[in-house]
């Protein structure tokens, strides 16, 4: 059998999880999977940037804008089920699994932190559409009813929003003695300078050569992100 046909054989999938009990922990258990009866012909993929100018009155052209962030992927994606040749209540019980990813867990309920499941969309090798999110949409359209009313076909648009995990500790309301940071490269930019302003000891430098591993601390390239540990992590006293 050629990859073509076996590729052409892949069904995509949804799959959905119970929502992280701490902020940077991953994804708990499944709690539903959606195997999609007909992949979708069209997927839509978004990602955004942010930037920020400060504009000055005297100034003959705009100001250079400066790199404040990168928002999070968007997938959008028509999802189409169909249940006419059994006649039986599939649609539906794959309606109500999207809908589970609308509402709070048990779990997370339980733990008095409510929580939507994450949502993971699965196409055979595909990468970029793959990866752990929310949803953000969903909208359901039925097309076609049997006799007693029962929906056999129906459309569900649905977007989903990224949800990346931060690194542990990373939080920066868990103090900022002992959470990690980050630091984007700016052109003369050195780990010492870095750890002399983070630390207040420039030879603290390695500290931040390990986090990120950087083997040359002279090679900096503008506009790389940096792990700063905290205080702790670099061996200093937490402060009191």
């Amino acid at each position: 059998m050629s990859p073509a046909v076996r590729a052409s054989r892949a069904r995509a999938q949804l799959t959905l999880k119970e929502p992280p009990a701490s902020v940077g922990a991953r994804p708990g258990g499944t709690i539903a999977r959606l195997d999609l009866q007909f992949n979708p012909s069209t997927l839509e993929l978004r990602k955004t940037t942010e930037w920020r100018r400060s504009p000055a009155r005297m100034a003959g052209e705009s100001a250079l804008p400066e790199f404040v962030g990168s928002g999070p992927r968007t997938l959008s994606l028509d999802v189409f089920l169909d249940a006419t040749a059994k006649h039986d209540n599939s649609v539906e019980q794959a309606v109500e699994k999207l809908m589970k990813a609308c509402v709070p867990t048990p779990a997370s309920l339980g733990r008095k932190k409510p929580a939507s499941p994450w949502v993971r969309f699965e196409w055979g090798t595909a990468r970029t559409t793959s990866f752990d999110g929310v949803l953000s949409s969903l909208s359901v359209s039925y097309t076609l009813f049997d006799v007693d009313g029962k929906p056999l076909r129906a459309t569900c648009s649905l977007s989903i929003e990224e949800a990346s995990v931060d690194t542990p500790g990373q939080n920066p309301t868990s103090g900022a003695r002992t959470a990690r940071s980050t630091h984007t490269v700016v052109a003369g930019d050195s780990l010492a300078m870095l750890a002399w302003r983070e630390y207040g000891d420039p030879t603290a430098w390695r500290t931040i050569a390990e986090a990120n591993g950087i083997d040359d601390p002279m090679a900096l390239v503008p506009g790389t992100e940096l792990v700063v540990p905290g205080m702790r992590d670099a061996g200093g006293e937490e402060e009191q």
